[in-house]
């Protein structure tokens, strides 16, 4: 068994969101998806992401608002949401004083990771 602490995850920024990718721990081998944790402030956003991984997301702490497109989920703590490749998205925390965090699994859609069209 392995064990992987956010807090003590090396860690880098986007915008004010913190971000600590799985790749530091070296798995690509063993698992068939790549993961992070990200945290964002209260008041805060994330920029326009959008690429061509599917993203699966798990509210950790905190209520997440994700736009996509022109419309708006509410995500509560403990919920999950699943990204395709084709959404634009932008991930909220409108708290005024609980952090938002995150972990997502992300990896290439099976029929673009196989190579066929």
């Amino acid at each position: 068994m392995r064990t992987f602490d956010l807090s003590t995850g090396d860690d880098q920024y986007v915008k004010d969101i913190r971000v600590v990718r799985w790749e530091q721990y070296a798995l690509e081998r063993d698992l068939p998806f790549q993961a992070m944790w990200y945290s964002v402030p209260p008041g805060s956003e994330s920029p326009v992401d959008q690429h061509p991984e599917l993203e699966l997301s798990v509210v950790v702490a905190g209520t997440a608002h994700v736009l996509v497109g022109n419309e708006e989920h509410e995500v509560q703590q403990g919920a999950a949401f699943l990204l395709s490749s084709t959404e634009a998205h932008v991930v909220q925390n409108r708290s005024a004083e609980v952090p938002l965090t995150i972990f997502s699994a992300y990896w290439m859609p099976l029929a673009e990771a196989a190579g066929h069209d």
